[in-house]
């Protein structure tokens, strides 16, 4: 995958960039107080499309994947806090959904998955380790889904 004109993924092995992100109720998640367990952070274009709602369903389904390994699963949108809300509701998604809106796409401008020219978040999956090192990661072509077997890859690689 070609990176975002500007842009810089982070490099595996060095520490991920962090972050605070409101969750669907407003309540500040912050990578820095997760330090301790390992995360899997989840960028997606759109809420309520088509390919982000089969991924998050599918990672809903085997959820049970993350929980046996003690991965945290955090998904970051630049929607709005209230549509990732609504979409949370909709699709019974346990995990946490985080709204990069404002500073628009600051979030995804750090791992190197914003779009300038489209203003949101390519498919980006970083997987963090409990000290916060960047352990692994994909960034797919627009519509190109990630598959739940390189989730898989990467959690059993902890």
């Amino acid at each position: 995958m070609t990176e975002p004109q500007g842009s810089k993924l982070p490099v595996v092995g060095q520490p991920a960039p962090g972050f605070t992100l409101p969750d669907t109720h407003g309540t500040p998640v912050s990578l820095a107080d997760l330090r301790g367990t390992p995360v899997v952070v989840v960028f997606v274009p759109f809420a309520f499309s088509g390919t982000c709602t089969g991924e998050l369903c599918e990672l809903r389904d085997n959820i049970a994947d993350f929980d046996r390994a003690g991965v945290r699963l955090l998904v970051v949108s630049c929607d709005p806090m209230f549509s990732l809300r609504a979409w949370a509701e909709q699709e019974k998604y346990t995990f946490d959904l985080l709204a990069d809106f404002w500073p628009h796409g600051d979030v995804a401008r750090a791992y190197g998955v914003f779009d300038e020219g489209s203003g949101h978040a390519l498919r980006g999956s970083f997987l963090i380790d409990a000290e916060g090192v960047l352990r692994w990661s994909v960034v797919n072509a627009r519509g190109q889904a990630r598959p739940l077997a390189a989730y898989r890859e990467a959690l059993a690689a902890l």
